[in-house]
């Protein structure tokens, strides 16, 4: 039995470290995590290590067919148990400890004057599998 502290204002980033060899949610987002470190980092080691996280990304999108861009805003501690077929806006926001399962879709809405709606996903939300969670706030997708 764990006797761990759980944090509000902190992210659990522990969720998103590999368990195993075979842990394609975790390794997809470790991509994103060590690219976005590398984002604004100048030189030739830098350009280097940004090269080689961008395939590593594209190898997991690929065997996962997961669609997450590796500029998306994403709080700490995202977990994807199962990462097949989840599309995420790359405008989209995600608050930190969340939980998405397969099949997942969350994207642009319907213009509504002021630009594209994305939605903007809180802390600790978990978005059960088969989900589709497009545009901004309820007033403007409820036209």
């Amino acid at each position: 039995m764990r006797n761990e502290a759980v944090s509000c204002a902190e992210a659990d980033w522990s969720r998103e470290t590999p368990q195993k060899f075979w842990d394609p949610g975790r390794k997809l987002m470790r991509c994103i995590r060590r690219y976005q470190a590398l984002e604004g980092k100048a030189g030739v080691g830098a350009r280097i290590a940004r090269r080689f996280w961008t395939l590593s990304h594209e190898f997991w999108r690929t065997v996962t067919r997961c669609d997450i861009e590796l500029r998306t805003d994403i709080g700490g501690g995202l977990l994807l148990p199962h990462p097949n077929g989840i599309v995420i806006h790359p405008d989209v926001v995600i608050g930190r400890d969340c939980l998405v399962f397969q099949q997942v879709t969350i994207g642009v809405g319907r213009p509504n004057g002021s630009g594209r709606e994305v939605p903007v996903i809180g802390n600790r939300v978990n978005i059960s599998a088969g989900a589709r969670l497009v545009g901004g706030s309820p007033s403007a997708t409820a036209r």
